[in-house]
């Protein structure tokens, strides 16, 4: 795996369970992750994890950014708030495909409470070897942001 490709990871005390192993898992791959938190199971507002995620995507300090909590849904609305963000919400790895593919995704999202560990290290492994498509998304991405 490519050793310049670095991740930005955090979570609320749902993904806290989960996010260690998936450090890890980036690293097995020669992929420098830094954890921004939660530091444990204790109960967190997942905001408070997902803006510094995507604020470090945002400002180009990481390729990539992973949001892990319950549902995902919280954390992907979050870190969308962002310019230049585009958080993708993956629960297998045929849509951790498509909003790589199709929707150049730099923020993966894990609905923990929904996949097993396995499952989310699969969707990392699919989201890290799938490129941007381009063409007819290329102007569909475009669109997204709002200023």
């Amino acid at each position: 795996m490519n050793s310049t490709i670095t991740f930005a990871v955090g979570g609320d005390h749902a993904g806290f369970d989960y996010k260690a192993d998936l450090i890890q898992h980036l690293a097995s791959k020669g992929i420098e992750a830094k954890d921004f938190g939660t530091y444990s199971a204790d109960s967190v507002d997942y905001p408070d994890f997902a803006h510094p995620v995507a604020e470090a995507v945002e400002k180009g300090e990481f390729t990539f950014g992973m949001l892990l909590c319950g549902s995902a849904n919280g954390v992907a609305i979050t870190a969308n708030k962002h310019q230049g963000v585009r958080a993708g919400l993956a629960w297998n790895t045929e849509v951790a495909k498509l909003v790589r593919q199709h929707n150049d995704a730099n923020v993966l999202c894990l609905p923990v409470r929904f996949i097993s560990l396995e499952e989310a290290k699969a969707c990392i492994d699919t989201f890290l070897e799938t490129p941007f498509e381009g063409g007819r998304h290329q102007g569909r991405v475009n669109k997204i942001s709002c200023c």
